[in-house]
């Protein structure tokens, strides 16, 4: 019997009264960017901020508690961009939406910040929850952000992998860790890439005792909608516990590949829509779980991380907070596969 445990991918939105407080604070500072050494009183913002997201997961029932990112400003680079060695510089369209971030422009040898560990660090002394520990995947990064010092891909791509590791190895202990890979659908690397970009993730798989997911999400722009079958079956080789799906973008082609190519012993469902304000209830939420299981052929899961399919910070607080309460639902609705 599969076990079901809900959670998400976090990079959640601030809340209302936080984005007027940091609007009000941060702008005092050149750019109102993170850079990792904010000032006392945007620290407490963002504290208070941390505690309310984690008593709302909480009280939700989630099973796994993320830290929600509130401090990233944008989607996924912000391990790197406050790094010593990294420029943050023009703005730069977040794949074929209307979110944007800073170019983060490596110039020298990376190092990590642990600016993630510590944010973890706060959340473990908020709830006695599990965590579940989020980082950009190395492939995705490596698409978003250029590169001024490696001077090739493949030595890029592995310097990003060491240096996410090296995050994660500074990590309190975490239940489960997800890297966010929409590129791998967004932009698939091509052969030889394909392999480098399954082994980098490897590399940071490698660095943490935790349940690794490599979460991928958003339909492929190559034009088939789903995960290139050759990326995936190179993913499959990654030390990996799970490789999340979108299935609320695309749930046929998903089910399709893991009828034909198999899968890891557990798997991350996204099956609530992070993109859309329509709240799911949390029994619609129950089926589209059973209907994944029921469908994935052949193919039997230990555990089956119910989640959001992408991260939430494109919802207003109110719909996000309905969403986390039905997603919190499932684990108290009846499962049948």
């Amino acid at each position: 019997m599969t076990q079901v445990l809900s959670t998400t991918p976090g990079l959640y939105p601030l809340p209302d009264w936080a984005k007027d407080e940091l609007a009000n604070l941060k702008g005092r500072q050149k750019g109102g960017l993170v850079s990792g050494d904010e000032s006392a009183e945007i620290g407490d913002a963002y504290d208070r901020a941390r505690t309310e997201v984690v008593d709302l997961q909480t009280d939700a029932g989630l099973d796994l508690v993320v830290e929600g990112q509130l401090r990233w400003d944008d989607m996924l680079t912000h391990p790197l961009a406050v790094a010593d060695a990294v420029e943050t510089k023009g703005i730069v369209r977040y794949f074929d939406n209307n979110n944007f971030y800073r170019d983060p422009v490596v110039t020298g040898d990376l190092s990590a910040t642990g600016d993630v560990a510590t944010d973890l660090e706060a959340t473990v002394e908020l709830t006695d929850e599990s965590l579940n520990a989020v980082l950009p995947g190395p492939y995705t990064l490596s698409q978003l952000a250029t590169d001024e010092h490696y001077g090739d891909e493949a030595a890029f791509l592995s310097a990003l992998a060491e240096f996410l590791a090296s995050e994660a190895e500074q990590f309190p202990e975490v239940e489960t860790l997800f890297l966010l890979e929409p590129s791998l659908l967004e932009s698939p690397p091509g052969d030889g890439a394909d392999e480098r970009a399954s082994e980098a993730i490897d590399t940071v798989a490698q660095a943490t005792e935790a349940d690794v997911v490599a979460h991928t999400y958003w339909e492929s722009h190559g034009g088939d909608g789903g995960i290139d079958e050759k990326v995936y079956a190179h993913l499959m080789d990654a030390d990996v516990d799970a490789v999340g799906f979108d299935f609320v973008a695309n749930h046929e082609d998903n089910a399709y590949v893991l009828s034909e190519y198999g899968a890891k012993d557990d798997i991350a469902l996204g099956i609530v829509d992070g993109q859309n304000t329509l709240v799911e209830e949390g029994e619609e939420i129950a089926e589209r779980v059973e209907w994944t299981l029921d469908n994935a052929h052949g193919v039997d899961f230990e555990t089956a991380y119910a989640t959001i399919n992408t991260p939430t910070f494109y919802l207003p607080s109110g719909r996000f907070e309905e969403k986390l309460a039905a997603l919190g639902a499932v684990e108290r609705t009846e499962v049948k596969a």
